[in-house]
């Protein structure tokens, strides 16, 4: 898919792509994370470098990033508009995503019943993965039902550190695709 905007936000974490049309966000993703392949990456970082983002939300969004990396937008939501392309399914679970706040977390499980279906816990850690944009829709937020971490396509650290700015107590113990470095900042923290 083509997009009007393109734009890089440098974050703590890495540097983020945001993508949209001019008056919705529809994709927003670490850059490392977006494919496997170095070229892609490199692809659409150079689109998100090559011409100004001069979309309505580009600033704001640029903004309301910045804060949530310094922690002081901490206990709101993010306020852009977003547009995700999906089907109606998916589009339910991501609203409910929206509903978690910061410092919380959820299950899939947890997330099947706030959706109404207590049997679709499978096509909601599918719905889950397929969010197009990562942050404000918090993905980063559906943890294994043990209160263990569990995958995240930004990778099991990105995740660990996303909760732990959100100020989430985490039970990193179980996991072991956490290094003991992150363990260690994230057990300081809590």
């Amino acid at each position: 898919m083509a997009y009007v905007c393109n734009l890089i936000v440098n974050s703590p974490l890495g540097d983020i792509l945001v993508q949209g049309t001019q008056s919705h966000i529809q994709y927003l993703k670490f850059v490392d994370a977006l494919a496997e392949d170095a070229l892609v990456r490199h692809e659409a970082a150079e689109r998100a470098e090559v011409g100004r983002c001069e979309a309505d939300w580009a600033e704001s969004c640029k903004l309301q990033l910045q804060q949530y990396f310094a922690g002081s937008k901490m206990g709101k939501g993010f306020d852009l508009p977003i547009d995700p392309q999906g089907t109606e399914f998916q589009k339910q679970v991501w609203q409910a995503l929206c509903e978690i706040e910061q410092g919380d977390y959820a299950s899939y499980q947890a997330l099947a019943l706030a959706i109404g279906n207590k049997n679709a816990v499978r096509a909601v850690a599918s719905a889950n993965a397929r969010n197009p944009i990562w942050l404000l829709i918090p993905c980063h937020r559906i943890i294994g039902t043990d209160l263990a971490l569990r995958g995240y396509a930004g990778g099991i650290e990105r995740k660990a550190q996303l909760l732990m700015l959100e100020g989430s107590s985490l039970n990193c113990d179980s996991s072991d695709q956490v290094t003991e470095k992150t363990k260690l900042i994230i057990q300081s923290n809590i």
